[in-house]
Formats: C-alpha cells, structure tokens, sequence
C-alpha cells in the first residue's frame, strides 16, 4: 500500500512540474480566454440562452473546449512512450543493424530516437513539443494530431462569435447624424438592456480574443496541415528528414542505390489506420512494425547508420578561436550572428579557446557540431549544439579538413 501511494505521488509530481513550464501555461492561457470569453459573449450578447439556437449554440462551444483540453491533456499526460530501458532485440544478431544508446543503456528500436529533453529514446518520435511538455510519439500522436484539428475548428466558431456580437452590439449602439456617426457603449439603443452591459471593456476582451482566435487559428491549422502529410505517408517528421538525407546521400556518393521507405503500407487509408483506430489505442507495440513488400525490418535502421557514418566522414575538426558563453543570441558576436541565431530548440554549447569541434552542418553565420571532451577518448561522450561560426577557425592540420561540410554543401 505505501509503495502504491509512493508511485500515485510521484506520478502526481511529474504531472505538476510537467504542467509548469512555459508551453502549457501560454496553452492553456490561450484556451481558457478564447473559450470564456466566447461562451459569456453568446450568453450575454449575443445569443440568449432562453432561445434554442442560443442553447445548442452554446453547448457546441462548451463541448469545444471539453473535446480540445481532453486531447491536449491526452496527448500531455499519456505520452509517447519509452523504450524500455536496457532494451534488446530477441535476436542477437540484430543488434548489428541498430544504434546503442549510452543514456538508456540499450539499443534504439527501429522508429525510435533519443530525446535531450525527456532523456529518454521515444517510440516513433516524431518531435518534442514545447506547447505540450513532451514528446509526440507512438501512444500520443492520434491524441496530439486531433488537439490540432479541434482547436483551429473551436476557434473559427469562437472568431464567429466575437465577430457578431462586436457587430451586433456597436449596431445598436451607434447613431446617425446629418454630420457625424456617434456609438454610445453606455446603452443600447433598440434591444432591452442585458443584465450585464456591454461596454468598453467587454468590447477590448471581445476583441483581444479574437486576436488570439485568429492567430491560432493559422499557426495551429498549418501543423494539422504537416502532421496529416507525414501521417497518411505513414512516416513521422524526423523520418522525412532521414528519407531527404538518404536521396542526398545516393546523389553525393552516385551509389547508385535506391531507397525504399519501409513503413508506407502503399494506402492512405492504411496509413491513417497505423495512428488512428476506434479504440483510441494505436496498433502494435511500439517496437516492432510492418513493412511493405521487398523492405527489411531494420530498412530504415541501416540507412540511418550509414548516415551516422558518413556524418563522420563529412565532419569538419575546428578549434575555437574566441569564447562563447552559449547564450541563444550573442551580443558581442556581431549584428549579423545576432539576427540569424537558428530557429531551433537545439541546444548552443559554450566554447572556450582552445576547444575542438567536430562540426557536421553549419549556416551563414552558425555551425552546429560536437565539441570533443578533453576527458573523452575517440567515440566518447560529446557536447552538441550550435555556436557562432565565427568563434572558430578550421584546423589546418587535421586529416578531415578536406572533406565538405555538410550543412556547407546544402543548407537545411
């Protein structure tokens, strides 16, 4: 019983130190002042309550919002899944066409990938989502791709809402002149005061909502739009970008080969199916998936160490130059490094002169790379992240120095 109660308790803390952070607190915020603001609107203003469209009206608000924050907790709470730690497949042999991961002291399924800030290798990652706190992965995304779909639907009846009762209530209020239109927020003109009157400071709350509506509206409503693409294609955002490396890779090196995404059942509908079942509970274990004819269990994972491979090969050895403490936009780097820092949650790694860099991929003005660790032997742990490409310099005597960069000869 104490165990229990330990377990609920700990549980119970992570819930509460997942919720305060950033993401979900501005989430949440935007949720609970377009969903208020939009049902006191309809009630008071715009649409009476003692009228059956007003009542139907305002329980499809209210089952908005209840349908929108079930999903979003869903997606939060539930998770994406881990990989078990110490994981390994049954066959031995198979370890070969797998990464190891030093964290989690196991291999990385097949879809699975590390994730810095969770610290744990997720089931089918597709990315981290600060709005959420976590990881969208293979338990979570139905619930993650649905949040996405409500809140942009919630919102355009929201928007519609504000919209009328603006409309409606300014009508009432203004008065024509032979010379001059005047409004008068104090009273309406035509319709019977409601018992709370709509005045200047209901009309800026209507109209900040609907600000915030609209807004989510189109931000949200374009990841619906990327989240359905990689889904009916059955793959996820990390595996896209591994699909446009390996057609990168081949053209580089003119292998010759000709990669073949495994997970593509060749049917949307069957792809969709993969993420969204009746049950709400997605097929399979998270570990093992089906593949389409011609393709091997470890496809993807074979392609993604030859790519760790060549990203050896391409890597770049520089020495830093000048210190950089790391921060995300660097004063005294420069204008230009100030205004282009990579709009990304990857990390930056702090220099100091003297440090070596491996670095795989860079922009104009930033690189991204793995400093090698004075207390690290070849392969060991190292710091990744980005830094300003001008705090260091190539070094001219490494055997790597003639190999092109990556990020050099195509910009991602």
């Amino acid at each position: 019983m104490g165990a229990r109660r330990g377990r609920r308790a700990a549980a119970a803390l992570r819930g509460a130190r997942r919720l305060c952070h950033w993401g979900p607190l501005v989430a949440l915020a935007v949720v609970a002042v377009c969903s208020a603001t939009a049902l006191a609107d309809a009630a008071l203003w715009y649409w009476p309550l003692d009228t059956a469209g007003g009542s139907v009206n305002f329980i499809v608000l209210l089952n908005w919002t209840v349908m929108i924050l079930y999903n979003y907790f869903n997606a939060m709470f539930v998770g994406p899944g881990y990989v078990p730690l110490g994981w390994a497949p049954e066959k031995s042999q198979d370890c070969m066409y797998l990464q190891y991961c030093k964290v989690c002291q196991s291999y990385k399924a097949p879809r699975s990938h590390h994730c810095r800030k969770c610290n744990r290798c997720v089931m089918k990652m597709d990315h981290h989502c600060p709005w959420i706190n976590n990881c969208c992965g293979y338990q979570n995304h139905a619930s993650f791709t649905l949040f996405l779909l409500l809140a942009p639907l919630g919102c355009i009846h929201a928007s519609f809402i504000f919209v009328m009762t603006m409309y409606t209530q300014l009508y009432n209020r203004i008065s024509f002149g032979w010379s001059s239109v005047k409004i008068d927020m104090s009273a309406a003109k035509r319709d019977p005061r409601p018992i709370i009157p709509f005045g200047l400071s209901a009309f800026a709350a209507s109209l900040f909502a609907l600000g915030l509506a609209l807004g989510t509206t189109i931000a949200v409503g374009m990841l619906f739009i990327i989240q359905m693409k990689v889904i009916l294609t059955n793959k996820t955002s990390i595996e896209s970008w591994i699909e446009e490396k390996a057609k990168d890779r081949i053209q580089y090196y003119q292998t010759g080969e000709t990669f073949i995404f495994p997970y593509d059942m060749g049917s949307k509908w069957k792809n969709f199916k993969q993420v969204f079942t009746w049950s709400g509970i997605p097929e399979g274990d998270g570990l093992d998936w089906p593949v389409r004819d011609g393709c091997h269990q470890y496809s993807l994972t074979i392609e993604q160490l030859k790519q760790k491979a060549d990203k050896r090969v391409r890597s770049v050895r520089y020495r830093a130059v000048e210190d950089y403490s790391g921060v995300c936009c660097p004063v005294t780097k420069g204008v230009k490094t100030f205004f282009t820092t990579p709009c990304t949650e990857e990390p930056r790694i702090a220099l100091s002169k003297g440090d070596l860099i491996l670095a795989t991929r860079g922009l104009k003005h930033w690189m991204y790379g793995e400093k090698i660790l004075d207390s690290a032997a070849d392969g060991g742990i190292r710091e990744r992240g980005w830094f300003p490409r001008k705090c260091v310099e190539k070094c001219q005597y490494d055997s790597e120095m003639d190999q092109p960069m990556d990020g050099e000869k195509k910009s991602r």
